[in-house]
């Protein structure tokens, strides 16, 4: 069954919008193509292990609905992020990262598919996502993403996995990153195992195998060398991720993510079923009413941070190699077209929270 029309329970939801959780993804500096790609996929393998605990789907966006934020990272420098949900039917958000300082650039759209099967639902992750190293010209990492299981729905111990296969490939270097996510079997096996192999597009020769559990630690081993043995590619024990800095509710405009969930947000926190469900209801009620109103009006929705191009994929308006090289300039540029407002001012991040419903709203347990 095509899960795309139809909206998930409330006690499942994570309380996260989709257009904010996929933050969750978000190298390095060799002059060496291959360390700079295995870092490219560290990066992109240690993304999975962050999830809340237990089997939680964020909530299903609305049309035009967005996200953004900025980082702070040790070594002073930082990054900005936006996705917005662009498509409904069929769902589809896009997001964009920019570090001026790493002159790297993120650009992608996730178009997840969800379907039954049994005692579990799958989530198939279509669309696709590009690294850019912006002072390495034609330099560009494209990602494929593995599927997402729920499994235990009606009985059993309720558990998330992925499964499948994933890429991550870069033509300008001739290295291609391919691993399986291997799922539980009914009667043997681990979870949350992974099998991959890193070689080069024109000669199949396997320079590296990476091994392990995608959401404790993984190692690789450079098959360059015979005496090599598997070191630590990623340990999550011995890592953070960087906190987000996102703008308090009263900076928020209506459709921005935290703002219009935190209703729904707050009943689920106080495990307050029948509340959020109610709050829930209002929000899809009022996007059924929106496209009411462009139907009768003839017109059609316009996302606000991303267009459709000829290839089929949204790509931020902001044109990634417009961005200017000078980190301070690119500062400037980026956060203007990510946090003006629509009168033109720009969105106080230092301001404290004073929304009455975040501030009444329980922390996470």
């Amino acid at each position: 069954m095509d899960l795309s029309r139809i909206t998930f329970p409330t006690f499942v939801l994570e309380p996260r919008s989709f257009t904010e959780r996929v933050t969750d993804f978000i190298a390095s500096k060799s002059d060496d193509p291959v360390q700079r790609f295995v870092g490219v996929v560290k990066y992109y393998m240690s993304g999975w292990h962050i999830h809340p605990r237990g089997v939680k789907k964020p909530y299903n966006p609305i049309l035009g609905e967005f996200f953004r934020s900025q980082y702070e990272f040790d070594d002073a420098s930082g990054a900005y992020f936006v996705a917005e949900q662009v498509s409904h039917h069929p769902p589809i958000t896009a997001m964009f990262y920019h570090s001026p300082e790493h002159r790297i650039a993120i650009e992608g759209d996730l178009r997840p598919l969800s379907r039954f099967q049994g005692n579990s639902v799958g989530m198939l992750l279509g669309g696709y996502a590009k690294i850019h190293f912006l002072d390495r010209p034609g330099e560009i990492y494209e990602v494929t993403y593995p599927n997402m299981y729920a499994r235990g729905i009606l009985f059993g111990k309720m558990v998330l996995e992925l499964g499948e296969m994933s890429t991550v490939t870069c033509k300008h270097n001739d290295l291609v990153f391919e691993v399986e996510f291997k799922t539980k079997g009914i009667l043997w096996g681990a979870y949350n195992q992974i099998a991959g192999k890193i070689r080069r597009i024109s000669t199949n020769e396997t320079l590296f195998e990476i091994s392990g559990n995608w959401q404790t630690a993984m190692y690789i081993t450079d098959k360059r060398t015979s005496s090599a043995k598997p070191e630590v590619l990623f340990d999550s024990s011995s890592e953070h991720v960087v906190p987000q800095h996102v703008a308090c509710a009263s900076e928020q405009e209506p459709n921005e993510s935290r703002n219009l969930w935190k209703h729904v947000t707050k009943a689920i926190r106080e495990n307050n079923l029948n509340a959020a469900t109610t709050q829930k209801s209002a929000i899809e009620e009022q996007q059924r009413e929106h496209v009411k109103e462009r139907e009768a009006q003839g017109t059609r929705f316009e996302p606000r941070f991303f267009q459709l191009e000829i290839d089929g994929n949204y790509h931020p308006k902001l044109v990634i190699n417009d961005i200017p090289k000078e980190p301070e300039a690119a500062k400037q540029r980026v956060s203007q077209w990510i946090f003006a407002k629509p009168d033109g001012s720009m969105q106080d991040m230092d301001r404290s929270e004073d929304d009455p419903v975040v501030l009444a709203t329980p922390h996470k347990r």
